[in-house]
Formats: structure tokens, sequence, C-alpha cells
């Protein structure tokens, strides 16, 4: 296997490592729409860290790898329509994962002042801001994202 060869494999890895980050958040923002309680909102945070762990190698691995690609692999130039359009999608969908975590770490924030405060008990406000609207609009955007950016490196239109 060339350098090449295995650039592109850690590529797909990468991909998936991403993908799969989206599901586990998808996953995550649904069971925090039942949740009221800061003990219960705490616990999904060690999830969390898994989550945010595959977002950043699979962030990191794409862009990199995929950059690597585009100078190394002949037939291909980083301004390639199709390429450009992978890069803009990609920092949009990173712009959009952080707002999306912004929004659910209030949630995480309000469950620690209310354990500190010594109120383990339901609280509606907590419950409000694990139900954002806000975070649950910026995931979506950033599955879109990230599901044109597949669409473009699978089919490259215009290559």
């Amino acid at each position: 296997m060339t350098v090449d060869d295995w650039a592109l494999a850690l590529h797909v890895l990468s991909a998936f490592a991403l993908v799969s980050a989206i599901v586990v958040f998808w996953v995550l923002i649904v069971a925090a729409r039942r949740t009221d309680t800061p003990e219960a909102r705490i616990r999904i945070e060690s999830v969390v860290g898994v989550g945010n762990a595959a977002f950043g190698i699979g962030s990191v691995g794409t862009i990199l790898l995929g950059i690597w690609l585009a100078f190394s692999v002949g037939g291909y130039e980083i301004w390639n329509g199709w390429i450009v359009a992978a890069l803009v999608l990609w920092a949009f969908a990173m712009w959009t994962g952080g707002r999306t975590g912004a929004a659910f770490g209030r949630g995480a924030t309000k469950a620690r002042e209310l354990l500190d405060a010594g109120k383990p008990g339901p609280d509606g406000e907590l419950l409000a801001l694990n139900r954002t609207s806000q975070g649950t609009v910026m995931h979506a955007l950033t599955t879109i994202a990230v599901l044109l950016i597949l669409i473009d490196m699978i089919w490259k239109p215009g290559a």
C-alpha cells in the first residue's frame, strides 16, 4: 500500500468517526428531552465526552487527510469545485457543531448549578434547556452539511 492509500483509508475512517459522533449526539438529544433532574443530565455528560472525541477525531482527520489527498493524488486539485464545496460545507458543519455544543452545554451547566445548590429534584428550567430548539436545529444543520459532504465526496460532481 502507498502513503496515499493509507491516507485515503484513514480519511474514510475519519468520516466514519464524524458520522458516528453525529448519530451519538442525536441519541443524546432524544434522551435529554425527557431529562429534568440534574443527576440524570450529568450522567449524559460521559457519553457527550465520547461523542466529542469522535467528532474531533473525525473533523481533524477528514480535513487534514482530505487536503493531503487533494494535493497528492493525480487528477485532483484543491480548487476543484467539488473539493471547494466540501471545504465550505466542512467549515459550516464545524460552526453549526460548535453552536450545537454551546446550546446543549447550557443544560449541563444548569444541572451542575442545581446539584451545587442542593436541589437534586426535577427542574422545569433544566428540562427547557435540555429541549433547546436552537441546539436541535443547529445539529440538524450539522447533519445535513455532513450528509452533503458525503454525497459530494462519493459522486464528485464536476470531476
